[in-house]
């Protein structure tokens, strides 16, 4: 975060020196970040990073001026090479901790670099399309294959759970299960995906009411097999394709899902990037004169969506037995 260089258009370029922690993180604090943390949230980190304007070269050190804005002056600093354990000159801290930076997509209204919290923030895009998609697998083939084996009472029953969940607005009832869980990154891994199983086993009731009248399942029955190893072996396979198709769908629909609750603020909370929420952080820079802080994560999102419906609608095509 460097608010000296807050809302910088695309191919912004500054310099900008490191300057080490005095200390390293305690080895409690290290501990504490697994793998999964460190994917989402990131290495942890004392160094500080400082946009200068320009820098000269001194014999106990080095001198910067930090970068305070266009045509503005800032007031020149000395930092000695007692503060850079790999530098013994001035010359090697230049070497070693001066870069030139370039944000390619600008800095948000903060100073943090927009390509780097998009690229995390589609972390959190793709692995709630997966989550969701799977707690959705995993609750709605059960239903809809019990619902359409058995039919009569436990079809009724199961169906009007499905009709009431169905009669729910989706986002509605995701804000609803969120605010019972919490605010979060976990919660709306399962709000989404509690949501979006109802689609899943309507689809999967229907293929196995199809599926149930052919005489390979007739025969199975005839051989004793138990109803479990039926739908299991016999029936389910027979109803993947459309449950494939209807899943990539689903997946588009959890991205646009987690990207309007970040947006309202009960998504993936702060400072852990959401495209959602970069665009209600934004939103208000489109008549501002810097449109593209809102319009990046809003092509973003849109062009996720439509490769996912694309998906879906190749592996239709793929899939079906007309063509």
């Amino acid at each position: 975060m460097h608010l000296s260089i807050n809302g910088k258009s695309p191919g912004f370029q500054v310099q900008m020196l490191t300057i080490p922690a005095e200390n390293n993180l305690s080895m409690g604090t290290a501990a504490q970040e697994n793998i999964i943390s460190q994917f989402f949230f990131g290495k942890a980190t004392a160094d500080t990073e400082l946009p200068i304007s320009s820098y000269r070269v001194l014999a106990e050190g080095i001198a910067i001026t930090p970068y305070t804005g266009e045509n503005i002056e800032g007031i020149e600093t000395t930092y000695k090479v007692s503060l850079f354990p790999k530098a013994t000159s001035g010359n090697e801290i230049v070497t070693m901790y001066l870069k030139d930076q370039k944000f390619l997509l600008g800095t948000d209204k903060y100073g943090r670099d927009l390509l780097s919290r998009m690229l995390v923030g589609i972390r959190i895009s793709l692995a709630i399309g997966f989550v969701a998609v799977f707690i959705s697998l995993l609750i709605g083939i059960p239903m809809g294959a019990i619902a359409g084996y058995y039919g009569g009472k436990v079809d009724a029953a199961i169906m009007w759970v499905i009709n009431v969940t169905w009669s729910i607005p989706t986002l509605l009832l995701v804000i609803a299960i969120t605010l019972a869980l919490g605010k979060g990154f976990w919660q709306v891994f399962v709000a989404v995906g509690l949501t979006m199983w109802v689609e899943v086993a309507r689809v999967v009731r229907g293929q196995v009411l199809s599926v149930k009248e052919e005489q390979f399942v007739t025969a199975a029955r005839a051989l004793g097999f138990k109803d479990f190893r039926i739908i299991t072996k016999h029936i389910l396979p027979n109803c993947l394709a459309p449950v494939i198709i209807i899943s990539a769908a689903n997946f588009a629909g959890a991205i646009l899902i987690e990207s309007g609750l970040s947006f309202l603020g009960i998504g993936a909370q702060p400072p852990m990037p959401s495209w959602g929420g970069i665009i209600k952080d934004h939103y208000s820079y489109i008549i501002l004169g810097k449109p593209f802080l809102a319009l990046i994560p809003g092509l973003a999102i849109m062009s996720l969506v439509t490769a996912f419906m694309m998906i879906g609608n190749g592996l239709r095509d793929a899939l079906d037995v007309k063509n």
